[in-house]
């Protein structure tokens, strides 16, 4: 017997309004949106269209102003700083455009960032840590420093450093933004094995081509979902 896809994120009519100065900026419109586990998302939209936003809500680095999220069965909807810091601690990975790496750590080191964090012993995950860094083929430079890393290699330490809570959704934001086109391909098919393994991808994206790698193009446009085409990528 088939089981049912499982649905790890449901956002029901969320609405975020920001406060700028005297005037309310509406930059979700009762968004719903639901994602099944394993799915490859890409989310697109012009700038001030609610992508942004969007993805900060659904990695908990913001709450919405109504309208419930549920993470895993988990409502976060309206959870404090505290609890959200470790619902993003333990649940999800990132991978930002700017790589968000400590300059002042080695390779291994930024890979355990999350799991410091979580308070963890350390040397229990250091051989997970190692195979991490291998997974995105850095295991030559295990002891190196950003400022000693390329752009590319940068980014695979981003890599690495999302899969090591093993979290239920890795959310990238412009992930090849700041690299060549062949180091963001090589970056790209990195996400593609990632996501061909059982991962959940949620990515932002102002490049189509690049969106056309994902399973599901959600655009959003005024605060809304304008488009939700569910693709076959086979």
């Amino acid at each position: 017997m088939i089981s049912e896809p499982k649905t790890i994120i449901d956002i029901q009519d969320i609405v975020k309004i920001f406060q700028v100065g005297e005037v309310e900026v509406r930059a979700l419109r009762g968004v719903s949106v639901a994602i099944e586990e394993g799915t490859y998302v890409a989310i697109m939209g012009p700038s001030g269209s609610g992508k942004s936003t969007m993805l900060n809500i659904l990695g908990c680095l913001d709450r919405p102003t109504t309208g419930q999220y549920f993470l895993g069965g988990e409502n976060v909807a309206q959870m404090d700083d505290d609890t959200l810091s470790a619902i993003r601690g333990k649940r999800l990975g990132f991978i930002f455009q700017s790589y968000n790496l400590i300059a002042q750590l080695t390779v291994i080191e930024n890979i355990q960032v999350p799991l410091i964090y979580q308070g963890v012993n350390l040397k229990d995950y250091e051989q997970k840590c190692i195979e991490l860094a291998e997974l995105v083929g850095l295991q030559d430079r295990l002891d190196h420093r950003p400022t000693q890393l390329s752009g590319g290699q940068q980014q695979r330490v981003a890599i690495a450093r999302s899969l090591v809570n093993d979290p239920l959704m890795i959310l990238a934001d412009e992930p090849t933004g700041n690299l060549d086109s062949k180091t963001g391909a090589e970056v790209l098919e990195i996400i593609d094995r990632l996501n061909k393994q059982g991962k959940t991808i949620v990515m932002v994206t102002h490049d189509d081509d690049i969106a056309q790698r994902a399973d599901r193009v959600i655009r959003m446009k005024d605060g809304r979902v304008d488009e939700d085409e569910i693709r076959d990528r086979d």
